[in-house]
């Protein structure tokens, strides 16, 4: 019965914390919004991107090129974050993680090379 109730005893803890994190949080968010300034004016509320003020309506197409170029960024940045550790621990791996990684930088490069060779990317 006492192995239990320390199992319990330790999620208690983790809920107590959690309950005093949230609180906290929600606190002095609390105790900000009662003691911010507050000077409503018009131009606070106007929308504008990077300091230029907006032109034309918010519903404007954007070329697709643009999803392309950010979906290919996450690609190989999350190509980057696993490289890292596997660069890292290489001798731990042997040859199987050199196969398997070799595997998805070349599979990767391709990927790369199709878009090339579809007109998604130029080189400038």
């Amino acid at each position: 019965m006492s192995e239990y109730s320390d199992f319990v005893r330790q999620y208690l803890t983790v809920a107590i914390f959690a309950g005093v994190g949230v609180g906290l949080a929600a606190g002095l968010l609390g105790l900000g919004r009662i003691l911010r300034p507050t000077r409503p004016q018009e131009q606070k509320y106007l929308t504008y991107e990077s300091g230029v003020d907006a032109v034309g309506t918010a519903w404007s197409q954007s070329q697709i090129r643009y999803y392309v170029f950010a979906l290919m960024f996450v690609i190989f940045d999350v190509e980057a974050v696993f490289i890292f550790p596997w660069a890292t621990r290489l001798e731990v791996y042997g040859w199987f993680g050199l196969v398997a990684m070799g595997s998805v930088i070349v599979l990767l490069a391709l990927g790369l090379l199709h878009a090339w060779r579809k007109g998604v990317i130029r080189w400038a």
